[in-house]
């Protein structure tokens, strides 16, 4: 059953094969290419005016700085906002996947005893997390810290940011 001739016709069979593929591909984009480089020089066809202005967004003028806004924070409602927290960082002084927050707040950076932090935390250990430090790496820790472990994008809301901290002062 398996003898010379019946394995050549196989291996012919599938070298045929391959070689009708790739003929049918070459064929196929010689006929449905059009012409052209590879995108450069290309001119966008039609723009969609949606109103936006290119120059980035101005911070208004008349926003309250942050200690206004943290004078007047709501500890209950921040206890909501650590809800998203929650998943990296506990409150009852064990570190999960990242350090446990109890008393964060005036704490010395890089302070928690066995937890593995990112070597620009590390360098920033003279520092205490002051209010304004954790508003600042609240709102975008991989701008506040570059090469930060922590993967959270930010919490964009002032109000938010305040009110965390504010249930974060609680929990000493």
């Amino acid at each position: 059953m398996f003898d010379t001739m019946t394995m050549t016709k196989v291996l012919g069979a599938v070298c045929g094969s391959l070689l009708v593929f790739l003929l049918g591909g070459w064929a196929a984009s010689a006929l449905y290419t059009t012409g052209g480089g590879h995108g450069e020089g290309h001119e966008q066809a039609y723009v969609i005016d949606t109103g936006a202005s290119d120059a980035p967004a101005e911070v208004a003028e008349d926003a309250p700085d942050f200690a206004t806004i943290y004078a007047s924070a709501d500890a209950a409602a921040g206890e909501a906002v650590f809800a998203k927290c929650r998943a990296c960082h506990k409150l009852d002084g064990t570190d999960g996947v990242g350090p446990h927050l109890n008393g964060i707040v005036e704490k010395a950076k890089a302070s928690s005893a066995g937890y593995a932090y990112s070597d620009t935390l590390i360098g920033m250990a003279s520092e205490a997390w002051t209010p304004e430090n954790l508003d600042a790496f609240l709102l975008s820790p991989r701008n506040y810290a570059p090469g930060t472990k922590m993967a959270f994008a930010g919490l964009p809301r002032p109000d938010e940011r305040a009110n965390l901290i504010a249930y974060l002062a609680t929990t000493n």
